[in-house]
């Protein structure tokens, strides 16, 4: 008994100590806080109350066994039913505000309608708010809810988690799908806005409250691949087995999900689909959610770690509760609560304690709250709590539903905006990321290799051949001038053929992978050498061509003209249209597309080929502009080729077939241009192969048998004489000439001795007395050597013979025979296809001696 009651006295005597030492029995300072929560509105909002108590009462006890300065204070909290009722909640905090103590912090706001009507009014009643629930995006404007403090992330976030997602694997397009709800409805008006500033293409947007099914037919007829979808998680089975139904699943699909819970239970509401069935349609898709708990095992600022805090919290829980959503950001909100509002109670403190008649006002006190709340750092079991713009900075989990359970595969920071994927735990069904839509692949057109390579060899042989002809004209041009008249055309003709086979050789390059600014040059190119070869070319034929028509008119003595007055207009006009063309309207490098092909290997990819060709923007216009003084003297050439068809010369018909030749090449050149524009490789092959052909006959119709000639000619060392290579080129067109003159005259002739020998015997009655009578060596019968042969008397026996005035006397017969025979001779030879008398001196003026002997006629 005796030591029984030493025990008892020793209590008593260490009580009375405790309660006299004011430092061991300090009063705890009550900090008046108002908790406004929904309690009577509904069952599911009795069990989420019920769920978050515990975790507020553990708060509370934490924060008692806590160090001074938070041991010495005490944080008494006013629970106020706001029913989700604005209108109620606000006359609730009124009242309670009015009953006092003076309350200068509000924690709780689960309701959306009731936290943004509170968190308005909160500047004017000079409170601070600290909610634990996700704040709405409608709440980020600072301007107006500038009190308003969270600590569970706000929906934002997970917004922004999502297209940075879409960023990362460069979705443009999208489809969107949200269950009705107030918070769900804001969501969606938030990531529309972060998809519009992203530049990300909004196929369709539907929101569904009882049938899902009909707004996911919609995002499949809009053939929306990347579906980001926004329902609670008791939604997902009947949101997935409508996917299921529709085959919006598999590698041709990609669902992100936002989400704030624990995760699916897919199966557990009746949807349907069979449990494999919904387990299919989600495999694959992507969620993003915030962790109610961190991951990391490390002791917080309330000396507890987050599976610490977990098992307090599950042993403090009623049996009939169950576990709330909120209880964890509940738990840190109170922390948070407490300890800045202890920072401030000790600032002020502080204050006062050096001087006493200083007083703090409410809005002082607000501020100060404010700017306490602003600058937290705080690490609860949530992890670490910090504030920016009031918003709680966190990281969003992604996790991949990969069979029958949840894979974290990436985290977004939203204090640094960085999105981190972990890719070797990425699972795609396809084997990579689905596409958000068919994809296109833009393919070059280029010719084959082997045809550019045709046309390059072909174009550089043309030129080599036209430059081994034109070095042996130059070698031979003495030989040359006596086969061929106009050595100098012939050349020009070459360069002609040299320049166009050019612009085929530059045309072959487009084979090769230029730069722009190569191939534009090269565009420059290829049009001035056509453009000016072809000009040179026909302007040469048609000199050659209209040259023998003057020959073979004979309505002009033929003279020696230089051919380049056509060739030096034509060719300026050519070079003045060309050089406006450069100025006002140049080439360039044009994409021309072509229609689309599917891929053998994949159905979700379409080719579509494209071409490079040289166009600019009037490029028509240009072309009629040349077309117009072309195309007329083309036609002119062709009809006075045509005009000395009939030539039986081998020279001058295969310079008509040229012309023609030249003609049809160029017009078929012109239209296989403008009918195949559409596919410019076909176009090159088209126009390359014509204008090397064209070439080529030129080479081999008109200069082969030439060379031939002068080859075979080149045996005679002697030089030619001036009158040689006069007459060289009209030896074969003379000849046929002196044959059908020899032939006409040798009928004329004939003609003429027939009536000579008629008046002959008509005037023999009435002259032969007369010719006997006189003497022998006075009288003679003479034969006209070349135009008639007429008897004639001597002078005097004319006059006895027949009276002066007889028209019919031998006298007047001889003399009009020996005057008109002669000019109708030579009159008549022009209608019978000769030449005039000024023609023939011409013709025949350079020629020493032409004797033609016909039975007692000779021709001089």
């Amino acid at each position: 008994m005796a030591l029984y009651g030493r025990l008892l006295l020793l209590l008593l005597l260490g009580f009375c100590w405790l309660a006299l030492d004011p430092v061991l029995a300090q009063v705890r300072h009550p900090l008046p806080v108002l908790w406004m929560m929904p309690l009577s509105s509904g069952s599911w909002r009795q069990n989420l109350t019920a769920g978050v108590v515990p975790a507020v009462r553990l708060a509370l006890q934490d924060l008692e066994d806590q160090p001074p300065p938070l041991g010495n204070y005490e944080v008494q909290l006013q629970l106020l039913d706001s029913q989700c009722d604005p209108a109620k909640a606000l006359k609730a905090l009124f009242d309670a505000m009015w009953a006092g103590p003076k309350h200068l912090l509000l924690i709780g706001g689960v309701c959306p309608p009731v936290t943004a009507l509170i968190a308005r009014s909160l500047p004017a009643l000079h409170l601070v708010q600290v909610s634990f629930a996700a704040s709405s995006p409608g709440l980020s404007n600072r301007k107006w809810f500038g009190n308003l403090f969270s600590t569970m992330p706000s929906d934002r976030v997970l917004n922004q988690a999502a297209v940075k997602l879409l960023q990362r694997f460069r979705w443009t397009r999208v489809g969107v799908i949200t269950q009705e709800g107030a918070r769900l409805s804001e969501m969606k008006k938030d990531l529309l806005r972060q998809l519009l500033k992203a530049d990300v293409q909004l196929v369709a947007s539907e929101s569904f409250s009882a049938d899902a099914c009909s707004s996911l037919k919609k995002l499949k007829d809009g053939d929306a691949r990347i579906i980001i979808a926004h329902f609670e998680d008791d939604s997902a089975s009947e949101v997935f087995c409508c996917a299921y139904r529709l085959n919006l699943f598999g590698p041709r699909y990609q669902w992100i999900v936002s989400g704030t819970g624990p995760g699916w239970r897919l199966g557990w509401k009746a949807s349907g689909c069979s449990a494999n069935s919904l387990l299919t349609a989600a495999d694959g898709s992507i969620r993003l959610q915030i962790r109610l708990l961190s991951r990391t095992n490390i002791v917080g600022d309330s000396g507890r770690t987050p599976q610490d805090y977990q098992d307090s919290y599950l042993r403090h829980l009623d049996q009939n509760s169950e576990v709330g959503l909120l209880h964890s950001f509940a738990y840190d909100a109170v922390w948070v609560a407490a300890r800045a509002l202890v920072q401030v109670m000790e600032a002020q403190k502080h204050q006062q304690k050096y001087n006493r008649n200083v007083t703090v006002s409410e809005e002082a006190t607000e501020r100060m709250l404010l700017e306490v709340l602003k600058g937290s750092q705080f690490q609860g079991v949530t992890g670490p709590v910090s504030f920016r713009n009031g918003e709680r900075m966190t990281s969003v989990e992604l996790i991949q539903f990969q069979g029958s359970s949840g894979v974290l595969v990436g985290e977004f920071n939203s204090s640094n905006q960085q999105l981190r994927l972990i890719n070797h735990l990425l699972r795609f069904k396809g084997g990579a990321a689905a596409r958000d839509q068919t994809e296109v692949h833009l393919q070059q057109r280029h010719g084959h290799f082997l045809f550019y390579s045709f046309l390059f060899s072909a174009a550089a042989g043309t030129i080599i051949i036209t430059t081994c002809i034109l070095i042996f004209i130059i070698c031979n041009h003495r030989h040359w001038l006596r086969s061929s008249r106009g050595g100098s055309q012939d050349q020009l003709l070459l360069l002609g053929v040299l320049l166009s086979s050019s612009s085929v050789l530059v045309s072959a390059l487009d084979g090769l992978s230029l730069s722009d600014q190569t191939s534009e040059i090269l565009c420059s190119v290829r049009l001035w050498t056509l453009s000016l070869g072809h000009t040179v070319g026909i302007t040469v034929l048609f000199n050659k061509a209209w040259s023998l028509y003057s020959l073979h008119s004979f309505n002009h003595k033929r003279q020696r003209r230089p051919a380049g007055g056509v060739l030096l207009w034509f060719f300026l006009l050519d070079v003045l249209v060309l050089i406006s063309w450069q100025i006002l309207d140049p080439l360039r490098r044009v994409v021309l597309q072509h229609s689309t092909e599917v891929d053998p290997a994949d159905p979700d990819i379409l080719i579509r080929p494209f071409s490079e060709r040289c166009s600019s923007t009037n490029m028509e216009m240009w072309i009629s502009t040349i077309c117009s003084y072309k195309a007329p003297l083309l036609g002119l050439g062709c009809f006075v080729s045509w005009s000395i068809r009939s030539a039986d010369v081998s020279s001058v018909r295969l310079l008509v077939l040229t012309v023609f030749a030249v003609t049809v090449f160029s017009v078929s050149g012109l239209l296989g241009s403008l009918l195949t524009s559409h596919d410019p490789p076909v176009q090159l092959c088209v126009s390359g192969v014509l204008v090397l052909c064209c070439n080529d006959f030129i080479l081999v119709g008109l200069f082969g048998p030439k060379i031939v000639l002068v080859c075979w000619r080149s045996s005679d060392l002697q030089p030619p004489t001036e009158l040689q290579i006069e007459a060289a080129e009209d030896e074969d067109l003379l000849r046929r000439m002196k044959l059908q003159l020899q032939s006409q005259s040798a009928q004329l002739d004939v003609q003429i001795e027939t009536i000579i020998m008629q008046l002959c015997e008509e005037s023999e009655s009435e002259t032969l007395h007369h010719l006997t009578r006189e003497k022998p060596g006075k009288h003679r019968c003479v034969r006209w050597t070349h135009d008639a042969q007429v008897c004639a008397d001597i002078r005097s026996s004319k006059a006895e013979a027949s009276g002066p005035d007889d028209i019919n006397s031998p006298e007047h017969v001889g003399r009009r025979l020996s005057i008109q025979l002669p000019i109708l001779h030579h009159s008549y030879l022009p209608v019978i296809g000769g030449i005039s008398s000024s023609s023939s001196s011409s013709l025949f003026g350079s020629h020493d001696a032409f004797l033609y002997h016909h039975d007692n006629f000779l021709y001089s």
